[in-house]
């Protein structure tokens, strides 16, 4: 499932990170977006752009990113 098809207030594990730009992609990697982190939507917007919630530190995500993160739900 992609990131934009997530529920807001659930925590999601990164599966992988595809079909994104180059620098967009290390951007990521260097706030700490990478595989097996732990993601929370905090709110999402009618447009396709969230925030969310990454190792403690919260970020605005626009719709095109959104969609090149691939998440999985966690068993709770």
């Amino acid at each position: 499932m992609k990131l934009n098809d997530g529920v807001v207030n659930q925590t999601y594990r990164v599966v992988a990170i595809e079909n994104l730009e180059l620098p967009v992609e290390r951007r990521l990697e260097a706030i700490g977006l990478t595989s097996g982190t732990m993601i929370t939507i905090l709110n999402k917007k009618k447009k396709g752009a969230m925030i969310v919630k990454v190792r403690g530190t919260r970020f605005a995500v626009g719709q095109h990113i959104a969609q090149g993160i691939e998440i999985a739900g966690v068993a709770r």
